[in-house]
C-alpha cells in the first residue's frame, strides 16, 4: 500500500533558525522546502557562541557532536575593565559544571555549512524571493508567493530575520523592532603573537570581546553607544581605533590586524514590545522574526535553535496542527520574552557612560566574584540549563546527507 504523502512545510529564510527548523521538521516527518532570497548562503564574517542550551537542541537533531568537533571550547577567561583589570576570573570547568556543559565558539559559516549538509538535497532553494500571501486556517492551506508561482503549504515558518515581512503580514499593527541604543562591530582576524585569555571588557559606553576560533583566528566584537544610522566618514577601522585603541592588550593589536573591508558594523535593534504569540493560522515565527534581542547574552542564534526543536516537537504531523502551534507559542513566548528583557538590562549595565557609576558597577561585579565565581555564573544558568522537550525522534537519528 502506498504511503500517504508527507505534509509540506515551507520555511521562508535560510539563516540559522530557518535551516535548523527545516532539519527538525524533516526528521519529524515533514517534507520541507527552504526559500532563501539570497543567491548564495554566505554568512557574515563573524563567530557565534553556542551555549549548552542550544547544543542540547542540536544533540536532538544528531548534530551536536559534529558542531562541537568544529568549535573551540571557551577556555578560562572572564570580564575585564577598560584598563585591563580583571573584574571576574572564570574557569571553563566551573562554567561547565554550573551549566551542565561547555560553551563553544565557531565561525557562522561553519555552522551554516553543517546545517545545509543535514538537509535533503532538494530542500534548499536560493535566489527564491517569497512572501506570505495567505496564512491559511484549519480548513485551508497557507499560500507562499514566489516568482515561480504560488506554493500551498500545510505549515509555513517565518524565519526571515529582524525585518521579517512574515511577522508584519501576521501582525501588521505590532510595533517594529527598536534601536537598542548601541551599535556593534564584528571582525575575524589572525591570532595575535602573544597568547591571551578570552575576555569581555566593559568600558565607558562600550564593550569589547576577544575569543579564539578553532582554526587559529580570533573573533572580536565591540559595541558603543552612538546615534542610530551612523557610519564613520574615514572608515570603521579608524572608528574602532578612536574608540578602543587605548584599551588593554590585545585590543590595539586586533584592531591593527583588521582589514577595513572585513569589519562589519550594524545598529542593534530588538523587540522592545514582545509579541503575545508566535503563530497565526498555519504560520509560525522563529528566531529574530519572533523575538529579536540585544547580543549582550549571546543568545540570539541559540534561541533560534531552541525554537526549531520545540516547534518540531509540537507540530508532529500525527497531531492537530492548531493545537501544536498554540503549544509552541505557549512554550516559547515566556522564555524568549524574559531573555529579551534580560539582554536589554545587561545592555544598560554594560554601556554606562557616567564615570562614578562605572566605578560602582565594576566594584560590585568584582565583589560578587570574590564571594564566589558561581554567583556570576548563576545569572546565566537559568538560560544555559534549558533542556529540550521530549522529541518524536531520537537524538541519534541519522541526518540526511547531501
Amino acid at each position: 500500500m502506498a504511503q500517504p504523502p508527507k505534509p509540506h512545510a515551507v520555511v521562508i529564510g535560510g539563516g540559522i533558525g530557518g535551516l535548523t527548523s527545516a532539519i527538525a521538521l524533516h526528521l519529524s516527518g515533514w517534507r520541507v522546502t527552504v526559500l532563501e532570497r539570497a543567491a548564495t548562503l554566505e554568512p557574515v564574517g563573524s563567530g557565534i557562541g553556542l551555549a549548552p542550551n542550544s547544543q542540547r537542541a542540536l544533540d536532538v537533531l544528531g548534530l551536536g557532536d559534529r558542531v562541537r568537533s568544529r568549535a573551540a571550547l571557551e577556555g578560562d577567561g572572564g570580564m575585564r575593565a577598560q584598563n585591563g583589570r580583571w573584574l571576574v576570573r572564570l574557569s571553563a570547568s566551573a562554567a561547565a559544571s554550573e551549566f551542565g556543559g561547555s560553551l563553544v565558539l565557531l565561525h557562522r559559516a561553519n555552522l551554516v555549512d553543517l546545517l545545509v549538509s543535514a538537509l535533503p538535497a532538494d530542500a534548499l532553494r536560493t535566489g527564491a524571493r517569497a512572501e506570505l500571501a495567505d496564512p491559511g486556517a484549519a480548513d485551508r492551506r497557507a499560500v507562499v508567493r514566489t516568482e515561480g508561482g504560488d506554493i500551498e503549504a500545510d505549515l509555513v515558518i517565518g524565519a526571515d530575520g529582524i525585518n521579517s515581512a512574515v511577522r508584519s503580514a501576521l501582525f501588521p499593527a505590532h510595533p517594529q523592532p527598536t534601536y537598542a541604543g548601541f551599535t556593534a562591530w564584528r571582525i575575524v582576524v589572525p591570532a595575535p603573537d602573544r597568547p591571551f585569555e578570552p575576555h569581555e571588557t566593559w568600558g565607558r559606553g562600550g564593550v569589547w570581546g576577544t575569543h579564539p576560533l578553532k582554526d587559529g583566528r580570533i573573533y572580536a566584537y565591540a559595541t558603543a553607544t552612538v546615534p542610530a544610522g551612523g557610519h564613520s566618514p574615514d572608515g570603521e577601522k579608524a572608528e574602532l581605533a578612536r574608540r578602543f585603541a587605548d584599551w588593554h592588550d590585545p585590543i590595539p593589536a586586533i584592531i591593527a590586524a583588521a582589514r577595513p573591508e572585513d569589519i562589519l558594523r550594524n545598529d542593534v535593534r530588538h523587540m522592545s514590545t514582545p509579541l503575545t504569540h508566535y503563530h497565526r493560522g498555519r504560520v509560525a515565527l522563529v528566531g529574530d522574526a519572533a523575538h529579536a534581542m540585544a547580543p549582550t547574552l549571546a543568545q540570539g542564534g541559540n534561541q533560534a535553535i531552541e525554537d526549531a526543536v520545540v516547534l518540531a516537537h509540537h507540530v508532529d504531523p500525527a497531531n492537530d496542527l492548531a493545537a501544536g502551534l498554540a503549544g509552541y507559542s505557549a512554550a516559547r513566548v515566556p522564555r524568549t520574552t524574559a531573555i529579551v528583557r534580560q539582554a536589554a538590562r545587561a545592555a544598560r549595565m554594560n554601556h554606562l557612560t557616567n564615570g562614578p557609576l562605572i566605578a560602582v558597577r565594576n566594584e560590585l561585579i568584582a565583589a560578587a566574584a570574590r564571594l564566589g565565581p558561581n554567583l556570576i555564573l548563576r545569572s546565566f544558568a537559568s538560560i544555559a540549563d534549558w533542556r529540550p522537550p521530549q522529541q518524536p525522534y531520537a537524538a541519534g537519528t541519522q541526518v540526511a546527507q547531501r
